[in-house]
């Protein structure tokens, strides 16, 4: 292939990296670097994943070497990268989410009487994850609602009590799983977090999932799924299926406030509940 053409190629393909990465940027995503260069001959990107189009630096040789790959990414076939994620076929290969030698005690010092975004003004006080610190399964909603605000814990006003009604369908007891959000302050009128304001207190979300190591996550309603797992599609779509968050298991379903308002999909998420189920079952 002529030079200019693979040269052209990979400007462009620089180009399509680059907007990805703008966007999810603007989801408040960390650490997401990409090369700068704007040399025609730059080599794409090394974390590239094998599924977007990959060439050697182009170089003038009587023996020209094969187009080198990116190296193929190890998935899981129950838990497949979606192609319509933030960064689609351009998605950056995450590492495993290690374990954490902190104590959530010590997470939630570091948060203190936050004041990081407008939400402070108008909360009761902090809400934080709650539940069993060893808990094979997490539950992750978007924020407190005013029960919530009011009582200091997640999940506790109606949504909470069909939350609870749903785990114990499950042959679970609530003292048995954890239970957290994106978000810790209550938006006023309940009102969808920002995306500012999901990416100043999902870093705090992150580091207590790296101190409990859940077996399985299951992400409620599309707040929750678009800050775990970087997700365009909204929560209908994308339901259903396992996904994966840096090692682990995701289940993305529907939220219990939004199941109270149409009690049509409490079947949809059944079922999707009975596939975290079984699979805790098979892996005891």
């Amino acid at each position: 292939m002529p030079q200019d053409t693979i040269a052209k190629e990979l400007i462009e393909l620089l180009r399509n990296s680059r907007e990805q990465a703008k966007f999810l940027g603007e989801l408040g995503v960390e650490n997401v670097a990409l090369d700068s260069s704007t040399d025609q001959n730059a080599v794409a990107p090394a974390a590239i994943t094998s599924t977007a189009p990959t060439a050697a630096r182009v170089a003038p040789s009587a023996n020209p070497q094969p187009a080198l790959q990116a190296p193929r990414r190890k998935t899981n076939p129950a838990s497949p990268s979606p192609a319509n994620s933030l960064f689609g076929e351009f998605a950056m290969t995450a590492p495993a989410l290690a374990k954490s030698n902190e104590t959530l005690e010590q997470i939630w010092l570091d948060i203190g009487d936050c004041t990081r975004c407008g939400l402070c003004e108008g909360r009761t006080q902090v809400v934080h994850t709650h539940g069993n610190r060893n808990a094979r399964l997490m539950f992750v909603g978007e924020a407190p609602g005013a029960d919530e605000d009011a009582q200091g814990k997640p999940f506790v006003g109606r949504a909470g009590q069909l939350l609870t009604k749903m785990i114990e369908a499950m042959g679970m007891k609530r003292e048995d799983v954890i239970i957290g959000n994106v978000n810790r302050c209550r938006p006023p009128g309940n009102r969808q977090p920002t995306l500012e304001e999901a990416a100043i207190c999902r870093p705090f979300l992150f580091r207590e999932i790296a101190a409990i190591q859940p077996e399985v996550i299951v992400v409620m309603g599309n707040t929750a799924l678009r800050n775990l797992l970087e997700e365009r599609e909204g929560i209908s779509r994308v339901r259903g299926k396992f996904r994966d968050f840096r090692g682990i298991k995701v289940m993305p379903t529907f939220h219990p406030a939004y199941l109270l308002r149409d009690p049509s999909k409490k079947r949809e998420t059944w079922e999707d509940l009975k596939m975290v189920r079984d699979y805790l079952d098979q892996t005891i």
